[in-house]
């Protein structure tokens, strides 16, 4: 009997670490992952209950991650998001995968400050709702995506704004640029194209409201859920 009541109220635990955090989670062990890897989660980082952050993904400090959001470091890793970045709803960050067996896959990576990622998000980065971001990728500090964007195979500056439905894929993007709305950005010859910021850009200073709003969806309590 007192196996049992241990044995569900272990069970009870599990359930209500789910409903408070998310789900959070190890990757599997594959070909390309031959070590399984977990979360590292900052300080005042909230994770919606109904958002999904699995294998090697590490989130800074007073970063939210919105409801049916996922965060996928189980094929490409490793997988960084800065301090006091957001993910929006519906957003999804992936990358393909950067091991098989015994070799690493370095066309599948990016480099910063001489170590190697799948997917590296800077600080103070907002992925709003439903945008996309899949390895190998870099965005750089104070960057906008905007929603329905997708990133791939890029790297993107700082202080960078792109637009809802722009669309990158290997190109990189100098810092301060803005691409505009439904773009798609192919060559880097566009990508150099790119219009700079400047003080008559409408939303110049867009992301810095978007940060400030979801640094206190980060650091306020989960709320409880209402039964009906």
């Amino acid at each position: 009997m007192k196996r049992l009541l241990a044995c569900s109220l272990s069970l009870n635990l599990i359930g209500v670490s789910l409903l408070l955090v998310g789900y959070v989670g190890p990757s599997v062990k594959t070909s390309f992952m031959p070590s399984v890897e977990a979360p590292v989660i900052g300080a005042h980082t909230r994770i919606h209950p109904l958002a999904m952050v699995i294998g090697s993904v590490t989130l800074g400090d007073q970063v939210f991650v919105a409801p049916a959001a996922s965060v996928r470091g189980d094929e490409g890793q490793h997988i960084h998001i800065g301090n006091q970045s957001n993910v929006q709803d519906g957003v999804v960050v992936h990358g393909l995968e950067t091991f098989e067996g015994d070799h690493e896959l370095p066309e599948n990576e990016v480099e910063v400050d001489g170590k190697k990622y799948s997917v590296y998000i800077g600080d103070r980065v907002s992925l709003a709702h439903q945008s996309q971001v899949h390895g190998p990728a870099k965005v750089g500090d104070d960057t906008f995506i905007g929603m329905q964007a997708l990133v791939f195979q890029t790297e993107i500056g700082d202080h960078v704004v792109i637009e809802p439905g722009a669309k990158l894929i290997g190109v990189k993007v100098a810092s301060g640029r803005y691409v505009p709305a439904l773009s798609i950005i192919k060559t880097q010859a566009d990508a150099d194209a790119l219009p700079k910021i400047t003080q008559d850009y409408p939303y110049r200073n867009l992301n810095a409201g978007v940060i400030r709003v979801n640094i206190q969806f980060a650091e306020a309590p989960q709320p409880v859920a209402i039964s009906r």
